[in-house]
């Protein structure tokens, strides 16, 4: 199996188009010690040739121009990109999904409850349904996506899409935020770009994982509030942070997997090569993702 990251930044990307914060300021600079990031997504393959997309972000076209393996092959009308794998109906989930309206064959997975937001939204009607095929999955459900590539989703605890959530939002597992097991032969890869938290029947799962790409959203959970660029914490938004008791790497310490943080935020200091959040991080035995990292399995 290998899994490519076409995008490691949370919605915005990085630098975001409208942020001076002092690490987006670095990036404006043109800093060496920052590289920026699309946003978030992967693509994996067993055999080489077909691909599954996990996510389909805004940024999407940029990246298919930017990963070799996803360009055209042969004939006049040709993608490797065969499904893709929704973990929500965020709109940095989603949005990516209107580049793939050309009447290319592919097939959408997704919960019940994600196709639906997709269904409500008429923009996604432009996806014809002879070519882009939805396919609502269940939580547990093995599917085999692609040749010698299955896929099994799970809850995880996070929110509705921004767009949907309302003035309270629930924090808590339900169809609307899952994370994806993606397995080949023996090699097992854990995808999880949103987590508010670490459940047990998660923690279980990662135990038998040999990679996790995992939430690496905001360092501190009060982060945007200190820099004045938002309102709302990190567990707010749904999302962990890294650092804290309650944070992940307490939570993923004693786990043997190759661990990587991915869906990282514009304000996240981990960005910042030699800084001492990322010297903890990679101190604690994890990486932090960047647009176009190879992970072969």
């Amino acid at each position: 199996m290998t899994a490519l990251v076409l995008g490691a930044g949370a919605g915005g990307g990085f630098p975001q188009w409208n942020c001076n914060c002092p690490v987006c300021a670095l990036a404006w600079a043109g800093d060496p010690r920052v590289v920026p990031r699309g946003q978030a997504g992967i693509a994996v393959s067993a055999d080489g040739e077909n691909w599954l997309l996990c996510n389909a972000s805004p940024d999407l076209r940029s990246q298919i121009l930017a990963t070799k393996a996803l360009h055209p092959k042969s004939g006049s009308r040709h993608s490797p990109i065969k499904a893709v794998l929704l973990t929500g109906a965020e709109i940095d989930q989603t949005a990516g999904l209107l580049t793939l309206r050309e009447r290319q064959d592919v097939a959408v997975y997704g919960t019940p409850a994600t196709l639906a937001a997709l269904a409500d939204n008429p923009m996604f009607g432009a996806l014809h349904p002879d070519s882009v095929r939805r396919r609502a999955l269940s939580v547990g459900e093995t599917v085999s996506a692609l040749p010698g590539l299955s896929m099994e989703i799970f809850t995880v605890p996070g929110k509705m899409p921004l767009y949907l959530e309302g003035e309270n939002p629930e924090i808590g597992e339900s169809a609307v935020n899952v994370g994806v097991e993606l397995t080949a032969r023996d090699a097992r890869l854990l995808y999880i770009p949103g987590a508010a938290g670490v459940t047990d029947a998660m923690r279980e799962r990662m135990r038998g994982a040999d990679v996790i790409l995992f939430d690496g959203t905001l360092f501190t959970d009060d982060e945007m509030i200190a820099l004045r660029v938002g309102e709302k914490t990190g567990m707010r938004m749904g999302h962990m942070p890294i650092d804290g008791p309650d944070g992940s790497l307490a939570a993923l310490s004693d786990l043997t997997a190759r661990r990587i943080f991915i869906h990282i935020n514009n304000t996240n200091p981990v960005l910042i090569a030699g800084s001492s959040a990322r010297q903890r991080v990679e101190k604690a035995g994890f990486e932090i993702a960047h647009d176009g990292m190879e992970i072969v399995l």
